[in-house]
């Protein structure tokens, strides 16, 4: 830095303020130092510039990877997500540190704060993990969640709301004159448990003989739920309806119960959740619940840096609505 500023003529700390986007240098100084700087091969060490500063600028982005079996993420809607989240960082100057291996619990999360290896974390779906969260809610370190929204929660969630989404598949399926209703998910995770709450409410005040059988999809990937749903079918009655937790749930639906004879939306009507971009495209075009995905990500982001601010975001709920298509 010494050379350069020697170079270009002006002080060390002109250097400095230059090369970090300063507003107190101008802008012909800033290009005279850049242009002496890339003529002499510097770059600056931004890990050590890290150092120096009061944060990382650096977050943490953790997938459920816990509720993939093998590590399989396949789900298109996990990546748009994901792509809200980059690019609502990128667009705050913020690094993304992607799923960091060994973030086990929560002593590992709070270990990677202290090391200022991340300023905060975001996770991508609670999956099972509601005691680390609580945990980390305790250490009073910064997160937010992707996930189910709840007067219960001790942190910050942003999501849908769940349980409308069930009542509205539960409403869609009564207006089809549909008696036996097959719900695909694993429902010990909130946001799926919620989704199940709904459509089983709604049967209930019909009070018209409905009966809601489950279908417990533990492997979340689109092969995993082929597997159970091809064993399930194969011994039980055949639904009249389906709510499956994810639209690429309900691909793998559509894929098994053709295999066995049945077609939707003759013999059964279908439901999904997302709105994934391949739903309105699959064969037959996927009746889904809709989340606002194309503003999750810039929500999670915004709460976050309130969060690492010092202060204590409420949780966001995003629109919910039913998206009808041939299913």
């Amino acid at each position: 830095m010494d050379d350069i500023a020697r170079l270009a003529k002006v002080s060390k700390p002109t250097v400095s303020r230059a090369l970090s986007g300063s507003h107190l240098v101008s802008e012909t100084t800033r290009a005279r130092v850049l242009e002496v700087a890339r003529a002499q091969g510097y770059a600056v060490n931004r890990n050590a510039q890290k150092l120096r500063q009061a944060r990382s600028g650096t977050i943490a982005v953790i997938l459920d990877f816990g509720s993939h079996r093998g590590g399989r993420i396949g789900d298109p809607f996990m990546f748009e997500l994901l792509a809200g989240v980059s690019e609502a960082l990128s667009v705050r100057n913020q690094d993304i540190l992607l799923s960091p291996p060994g973030l086990v619990d929560a002593q590992s999360c709070a270990d990677l704060i202290a090391s200022r290896g991340a300023d905060g974390l975001i996770f991508l779906g609670q999956g099972n993990q509601e005691t680390m969260l609580t945990e980390l809610v305790r250490a009073d370190i910064p997160f937010v969640v992707w996930g189910a929204v709840s007067k219960n929660n001790t942190y910050c969630a942003v999501g849908s709301d769940n349980a409308l989404g069930g009542r509205l598949a539960g409403k869609h399926f009564v207006g089809r004159g549909t008696r036996r209703w097959l719900f695909v998910g694993n429902i010990e995770h909130e946001e799926i448990l919620l989704r199940y709450e709904g459509l089983v409410a709604v049967a209930r005040e019909t009070n018209n003989g409905i009966e809601v059988c489950t279908l417990s999809a533990v492997d979340m990937s689109y092969a995993g739920v082929c597997s159970v749903a091809a064993e399930w079918i194969s011994s039980n009655e055949a639904p009249d309806a389906v709510f499956a937790f994810s639209d690429t749930a309900a691909m793998a639906v559509i894929s098994v119960f053709r295999d066995a004879g049945l077609v939707a939306p003759r013999d059964y009507a279908l439901v999904g959740y997302n709105n994934i971009p391949p739903a309105a495209h699959f064969t037959p075009a996927i009746t889904t619940i809709e989340q606002e995905t194309h503003l999750a990500g810039s929500i999670l982001v915004e709460k976050l840096m309130q969060r690492i601010d010092g202060a204590n975001p409420k949780s966001a709920m995003l629109q919910t609505r039913i998206i009808i298509r041939e299913s």
